[in-house]
């Protein structure tokens, strides 16, 4: 029986050219290489100019993808930007990408599920897509989290790095079975219980200004595991896939030590999981998308791969999505 699927028909990103390495870290914050890598597994990230709004990023990831596809702006009509570092409280950071693309009218709105936005904002734009309401559709992962940093809090400071990472996604008839290109399976989750493990302490209505990012990392790597491994398995099942049957997985890049806690967790051999957080650290919504682009870039990720992409961010929330490239 004929399906329509939401087909991820192109991948691009963008890193900021600015590289902070532990070294650089070490001279203004009290760290040093060897204790972030042990804790981490991150050896350096991308950090923004000053002038460059996380909108910047998200249009160079968009460009990148759209080409990939073999698409242009004129083709896009709807645009989800997972963001929780917009250049503005408002307007949407999309409406900006929608702008500075060139793109006609049409749908543009932001997601804001803080790491797991990515997985997030793909379901939201899978609703669009496989029903017919948009027909190229631009699902960004776009992040300045280095704004939000104290820099004497060396737990969490030396975690975050900058980029966006951007897919087009089409309709594409599928035979209705798990071979299709696709979307196959969802899972999210939110627990706002959790809140005081994973927040920024100020906001709109609340201090009237963006604070500081906070973080119980050692609570949150516990819930991370278990949590993540859960929506792992509902998600393949969603799909009607095994675990097993998936070729690569991509996790939102927050830690070495939770990717491979969670790897295990699911019987996931470890020369499956595409690791970038040594170079990029922890990007949020970002993490995803640029992991998925570096696998595909490097010759690992190929068409016709089943993909099983996962994450968890403030709120908590978390979910995982399985897909065939």
């Amino acid at each position: 029986m004929s399906l329509v699927r939401s087909v991820v028909t192109g991948v691009g990103a963008y890193l900021p050219p600015k590289v902070v390495t532990n070294d650089d870290l070490a001279k203004f914050v009290d760290t040093s290489d060897e204790w972030i890598v042990e804790r981490t597994g991150i050896r350096q990230r991308h950090q923004a100019a000053d002038d460059q709004p996380v909108s910047d990023l998200a249009t160079e990831a968009a460009k990148e993808a759209l080409a990939a596809a073999g698409k242009t702006a004129a083709d896009v009509d709807l645009i989800i930007v997972a963001t929780t570092t917009a250049d503005l409280t408002f307007p949407a950071v999309a409406t900006m990408v929608q702008r500075k693309l060139g793109a006609p009218v049409g749908i543009a709105f932001d997601v804001q599920a803080v790491c797991s936005g990515f997985v997030y904002a793909l379901s939201v734009a899978d609703g669009f897509v496989a029903r017919g309401h948009a027909k190229c559709a631009l699902v960004i992962g776009a992040e300045t989290m280095t704004r939000l940093m104290d820099w004497s809090d060396r737990g969490t400071c030396v975690l975050f790095g900058d980029g966006a990472g951007a897919v087009v996604v089409e309709a594409k008839a599928g035979e209705g079975t798990t071979a299709d290109q696709g979307l196959q399976g969802f899972a999210l989750r939110a627990d706002g219980t959790k809140q005081d493990l994973l927040y920024v302490d100020g906001g709109v209505s609340t201090t009237g200004t963006v604070g500081k990012l906070r973080m119980l990392g050692n609570q949150v790597f516990k819930h991370a595991v278990v949590n993540i491994s859960e929506a792992i398995h509902a998600a393949a099942a969603n799909a009607g896939v095994a675990v097993a049957d998936v070729d690569w997985f991509i996790p939102h890049q927050a830690n070495q030590r939770i990717l491979a806690g969670v790897a295990h967790r699911c019987g996931i051999d470890e020369n499956k999981v595409i690791s970038t957080v040594a170079i990029h650290a922890n990007t949020s919504a970002a993490s995803i998308p640029l992991a998925l682009a570096h696998g595909i870039k490097d010759g690992r990720i190929k068409k016709g791969d089943l993909l099983l992409l996962e994450a968890m961010g403030g709120g908590l929330t978390w979910g995982a999505c399985v897909l065939r490239l």
